[in-house]
């Protein structure tokens, strides 16, 4: 039997923080240690668990995820790290990358955009489980910045439940910059339900088709509303 990836959630929200943990018990192949709503309790856990994998959040009350990140890389810790922040500024993601996070991931986090960051993160450190010397070709397949010998074009595969004529359909109703919609007003435009509508959309929001924000009704009750960057 294959050994579970260890992680550990470093997240001050505690309902994010659930939310994610959710997501991840729905992966095949991985198990979360510990949660950590603060720095200090993070840096505990770490030292404790020593997990495969640090899924840290960038602002805490006191301090950043930067911070903890580069602690990490100082004491050659061999923690890798997915920042899952709301930091949208490029100069966060220049200074996660130069201190070697495997993934940066935007919130709210959209549970297909996950999956498919742990699959590869699976498939890259099980590449290095086999390897026993490396050959160049090898090298490009794990580096992001390897060269292919040819370029392909991009046909993504769509995942079950998401059809191509359906998410063209959808693309149409949010074709304007100025239009925001909630799922019950994209369904009704298209013929569908809410509950496919929000599946479509928020796969859109994985791919960064659509942003998603959340709107306050009259009564108070939350609802995303969805509309393109």
């Amino acid at each position: 039997m294959t050994e579970l990836i260890s992680i550990v959630i470093a997240e001050d929200d505690p309902k994010i923080a659930e939310i994610q943990r959710r997501f991840i018990d729905k992966i095949e192949g991985f198990d979360v240690v510990g949660i950590a709503h603060d720095l200090d309790d993070a840096r505990d856990l770490l030292d404790v668990f020593q997990p495969q994998l640090l899924l840290l959040d960038n602002q805490f009350p006191k301090g950043t995820g930067l911070e903890l990140l580069r602690e990490l890389r100082a004491k050659s810790a061999h923690t890798d790290v997915i920042l899952v922040t709301a930091a949208k500024e490029v100069e966060t993601l220049r200074t996660a990358m130069h201190n070697g996070i495997f993934d940066y991931i935007l919130k709210p986090v959209v549970f297909e955009r996950l999956k498919t960051s742990l699959n590869q993160y699976s498939t890259h450190i099980q590449k290095l489980a086999n390897m026993d010397s490396l050959i160049q070709s090898q090298v490009d397949g794990l580096l992001a910045s390897g060269v292919k010998e040819k370029s392909e074009p991009y046909s993504p595969r769509l995942p079950k439940g998401i059809d191509a004529i359906t998410l063209n359909k959808i693309r149409e109703v949010l074709s304007a910059p100025t239009i925001a919609l909630n799922a019950e007003q994209v369904g009704q435009q298209i013929g569908a339900s809410r509950t496919t509508a929000r599946r479509y959309l928020e796969y859109m929001v994985g791919r960064d088709e659509l942003c998603a924000e959340v709107a306050y009704g009259s009564v108070g009750r939350p609802e995303r509303r969805y509309h393109k960057p």
